[in-house]
């Protein structure tokens, strides 16, 4: 009887033993297949994917808007996605268009104490939606920081920095709003995404 035990354990530490190797081996190849991850990308601090869902037009040349600001600085819109949580999420690159390095200035992060208090940020940008006579302001978490790029650095000339800003999301039939930053021209953009 102790030896139809023994031979009965030992099936099980060698099932055990290969469901384990069957377990790591589909881990290891589940990462980077190209597959639909819903990975945020990391960047400068909080910055374009940190905390949302990439957006299906992140990765193309598809530019929404272009504003100027101030020093050579440029900020192109490449996404504003509708997410289902209820936000909309808009993503791009803020570039130094000049000749030396600069720093976004410091009215990106909006005059409400409660966002200053947390540093730079793109915490003064807002979506207004004309037709519902309505504007949003940037999103905050619990500890009334800005769900948006902080604590940006320095911009070399020529080079770029990723960004993004959350927002509450306008009503479904809303496609369009204007998107305004401190310091930046404002523009309209197209609010992507599925109606749910």
């Amino acid at each position: 009887m102790s030896i139809r035990f023994t031979t009965k354990a030992h099936r099980r530490m060698a099932v055990l033993a290969v469901a384990a190797g069957l377990a790591l081996g589909v881990a290891g190849c589940g990462g980077g297949g190209g597959g639909n991850d819903n990975k945020p990308e990391s960047s400068a601090s909080a910055s374009k994917g940190n905390g949302s869902n990439p957006s299906p037009q992140e990765g193309t040349d598809e530019v929404l808007a272009e504003l100027k600001g101030e020093n050579g600085l440029i900020l192109t819109i490449k996404a504003a996605t509708r997410d289902a949580g209820g936000f909309v999420t808009v993503s791009g690159e803020i570039k130094n268009d000049g000749a030396e390095a600069v720093r976004v200035p410091i009215q990106t992060r909006g005059d409400e104490t409660e966002i200053v208090r947390h540093g730079s940020s793109l915490g003064g940008a807002t979506l207004v939606d004309s037709a519902s006579k309505k504007r949003y302001y940037v999103l905050r978490d619990t500890d009334g920081r800005p769900l948006a790029t902080t604590e940006m650095p320095r911009i070399k000339a020529g080079e770029s920095i990723p960004v993004f800003m959350q927002f509450p999301a306008p009503p479904a039939d809303t496609k369009e709003v204007t998107f305004q930053l401190p310091s930046f021209a404002a523009a309209p953009i197209q609010i992507a995404g599925a109606e749910r």
